[in-house]
Formats: C-alpha cells, sequence, structure tokens
C-alpha cells in the first residue's frame, strides 16, 4: 500500500491546478460533457425501470401476468451483468467517447422497438438491447469525471453523473408512468426514444475524443474480484439490491391491489418515494465518507423496516406514503455505498471496479425481479414485501462477518486523507469515494 500512498501524495500536490482543463476546453464545454454523460445515465437508467410504472399496463396489453411482465426488468439486468466485463474488455482500445455514443443509440433503437412491438416476445428482445447498453455505458460512463473537468472539480463532476440515478426515479418513472396513463405506454417508450436520440446528437458535440488511458484485460478483474473487500461488497450488495428489486419492481401492483389506489395516485406516490430517493442519495453520499459499513447496514436496515409493515400499514395512503418515503431515502443511499465500497476494495483498478459494480448491481437486479415475479403469481404482492424485509434484514447479520473490510475501508480514509480531488481514483477519472450514485 505503499506505492498507493505515495501516488496520492504526488497527485494531491498537482489536483488543485485550476488551468489543468482537459483537451484545452472552456470550463463550460467540459462541464456540458459533465451534464451530457449524466443525462445518458438518466437516459439508461429511465429506460430499464420505465417499466415498473407500467407493468399492469404492458401485461395487461399482452394477455400475461404481472409476474411474467416482470421478465423486462429482469431480461435487462441479465445481459447488463453479462456485457459490462466482455464489453469491457473488448473495447478497451477503442476511444471511450465512440463506445458512449454506441451505447446510448442502442436504447434509444431498444425503444422505439418496443413501442411498435406487435408481440411481447419482441418487447423482450428490445430488453436486450437495453441490457447491452446499461453494461456498457455504466462501465464506461462512471468513472470519466476525472478527464472531462478540472481535477479540482472531479469529485463535484462524479457527484452530478451519479445524482442521474435517483433523478430516474423521481422524474424518468413517474413521468413515464403518467404519459403511459395519458398516452398509452406505447407513447412513453418512444417518447424515451426521441429523448435519447437528442440526448447523442448533444453527446456528440460537447464530448470530446477519450482515447483509452488503460487497458482493463480479464486477469485484471479476476485479481479484483479476489480480494477480500470485493468479496464483501458483492455479498452486501446481492442482498440489498435483491430486497430492493424484488419487492420495488412490483409497487405498482401492491398499489393498486392493497393501498387501492387508482393510476394517477400511484404516479404521486412514486414522485414521492424518487424525492426522497434524491434525498437519500446525497445524505448516503456524506455519510459513507466516514462511515461506509454503518452507512450501508442503516440503508439495508430501512429498507427492511419500510417494506415488513408495508402489507399491513400500507393499506391506508398516509401509511404506504410515509413507508414509501423511508424506503426511498434507504435505496437512494444504496449505489453510493455499493460503489464506495467497490472503488475503496481496489483502488488501483479503478475501471476493474466500476466493471464488478455494475455487474454485480445489474444481475442482482435481474435475480430480485425474477424471484420477485415468481412469489408474486404464486402468492400476494403483500407476501412478495415480507420476502424482501426479511431479505434485507440479512445484511445486518451479514455486516458483522464483513466488520474487518469495513474496518479497512474506514483505515483507508483515515490514514490516506483521500477527497474527491486526491488520489490515484480522482487523477484517473475513477469514482471518487464520494459519490452520489446506480
Amino acid at each position: 500500500m505503499s506505492t498507493s500512498t505515495n501516488t496520492n501524495t504526488s497527485t494531491a500536490t498537482t489536483a488543485g491546478n485550476d488551468s489543468d482543463v482537459p483537451h484545452g476546453r472552456s470550463p463550460l464545454v467540459s462541464w456540458l460533457a459533465v451534464l451530457s454523460v449524466m443525462t445518458g445515465i438518466f437516459s439508461v437508467v429511465t429506460t430499464e425501470i420505465l417499466p415498473i410504472g407500467l407493468l399492469t399496463s404492458i401485461g395487461s396489453s399482452f394477455g400475461v401476468s404481472d409476474g411474467t411482465a416482470g421478465l423486462m426488468m429482469t431480461v435487462p439486468g441479465v445481459l447488463a451483468a453479462v456485457s459490462a466485463p466482455l464489453v469491457t474488455v473488448a473495447t478497451a482500445r477503442v476511444d471511450r467517447r465512440l463506445m458512449l455514443c454506441a451505447f446510448i443509440l442502442l436504447p434509444a433503437l431498444a425503444n422505439f422497438l418496443a413501442a411498435v412491438a406487435p408481440s411481447y416476445w419482441l418487447v423482450l428482445v428490445s430488453r436486450v438491447m437495453v441490457g447491452v447498453a446499461i453494461g456498457g455505458f455504466w462501465s464506461v460512463g462512471v468513472g470519466l469525471a476525472g478527464r472531462l473537468v478540472r481535477r479540482r472539480s472531479v469529485g463535484r463532476a462524479t457527484a452530478v453523473i451519479f445524482a442521474a440515478v435517483p433523478l430516474g426515479s423521481v422524474l424518468g418513472v413517474p413521468l413515464g408512468t403518467f404519459v403511459g396513463e395519458v398516452a398509452g405506454w406505447r407513447a412513453a417508450f418512444a417518447g424515451m426514444g426521441v429523448f435519447t436520440l437528442g440526448l447523442l446528437a448533444l453527446m456528440l458535440l460537447v464530448i470530446p475524443p477519450l482515447p483509452p488511458v488503460r487497458v482493463t484485460r480479464l486477469r485484471v478483474l479476476r485479481d479484483t474480484l479476489r480480494t477480500a473487500g470485493t468479496r464483501a461488497a458483492l455479498a452486501m450488495t446481492f442482498l440489498v439490491v435483491l430486497a430492493h428489486f424484488g419487492t420495488y419492481t412490483y409497487v405498482t401492483p401492491f398499489l393498486e391491489q392493497v393501498t387501492r389506489i387508482g393510476p394517477g395516485t400511484v404516479t404521486l406516490f412514486l414522485l414521492l418515494y424518487g424525492a426522497a430517493g434524491i434525498a437519500g442519495n446525497f445524505l448516503g453520499g456524506t455519510a459513507v465518507v466516514r462511515h461506509p459499513r454503518a452507512t450501508f447496514v442503516t440503508a439495508a436496515a430501512l429498507i427492511s423496516g419500510a417494506t415488513l409493515p408495508l402489507p399491513v400499514l400500507g393499506r391506508w395512503d398516509i401509511g404506504a406514503i410515509a413507508l414509501l418515503t423511508v424506503w426511498g431515502i434507504a435505496y437512494g443511499a444504496v449505489p453510493v455505498c455499493s460503489q464506495t465500497w467497490f472503488a475503496n476494495a481496489s483502488p488501483q483498478t479503478p475501471e476493474a471496479s466500476s466493471v464488478l459494480f455494475t455487474a454485480s448491481f445489474q444481475a442482482t437486479i435481474s435475480v430480485g425481479a425474477l424471484v420477485g415475479g415468481l412469489a408474486l403469481d404464486r402468492s400476494s404482492p403483500s407476501t412478495v414485501m415480507l420476502l424482501g424485509g426479511g431479505t434485507a434484514a440479512l445484511v445486518v447479520l451479514l455486516a458483522g462477518a464483513c466488520r474487518g473490510s469495513g474496518a479497512r475501508l474506514q483505515q483507508a480514509h483515515t490514514t490516506k486523507q483521500l477527497t474527491p480531488t486526491q488520489g490515484e481514483a480522482a487523477s484517473s477519472g475513477a469514482p471518487p469515494l464520494t459519490s452520489s450514485g446506480p
């Protein structure tokens, strides 16, 4: 670790150099590039979770159950988990700007295909395309802040990029649900397709050429996966994301069947959930710097505390709103906790850490949606919530076994005094230790 410490010290010396503007571009254009990457993540995240608010409408259109309609969430997660490492390795020598544009064109085409699909299997084909785009865009885009803005602004730029994730919930899903209610679910997908094409044009204008800095090979991914901290991050991420997406994917059927509210009110409830998620995102990003393990455990405990009583208290509007708010705050902190844990476990290989973070997160989304769908078709939305709450509670038990990894992460923060503008992660454009984020 001494080499790493020396590197951090040397980069810290130059981190505050205001003249260090990437590619000699103006700060305005550099920040427009950051915003375009943020909007790109917003687009792929919204496209991925758009079916959550439209689940019952799409299912009834094709005569499939809500659980079967949940495959629209399972398929992208599987493909994203597979494509994240494979695409990153296969395109390691390709300009990252070109890859970002390719991965934003793909979901645009996928949305248009879903909008005109005459059968459910074609909708699933479009979701395959979405999954490949998610795996590629996330793996390439999450670590680019350091190559787009001045070094002292890397932390702020990365926070902006990762803020796109809760924005996808607070704006994307409720807006898509509203459009689906007014004009039909196909119009919601078509609208996302048009939006994404416009974004592609912006990215071509403001993102500079970004030749790869280092090549990520499968051996690097394998070595990163062998570290104790990475394995702890995988275990914690798996349980929390499984609990969340095993339940949240089917929150619309729950609100319609248990809380007994109409589509318009569902949209409002999801909007409140998303707003709480934004607050949780930034609260988690602040707390995880000093207390990485405790913040992760607290988020999991709150998810459990929100979903377990939902079948009882969620029968009333006020109870559902209160618990959804707690749930939103809790899950808003999860991606930043997970991403920070992965980044700190292998600070020497930031892109490899991003790939493993993306792959594990997306794989668990698909597993959660699949398991929740199977439980829903065989029981009820209330049972799904109970199962998810119990799974989240397991994280508290697992945290004790991961105490050593959490202590090492805490020690890394204390002894190295890393900030978003210091250390190898910041200088290379990797996700910093404090970010708002998946």
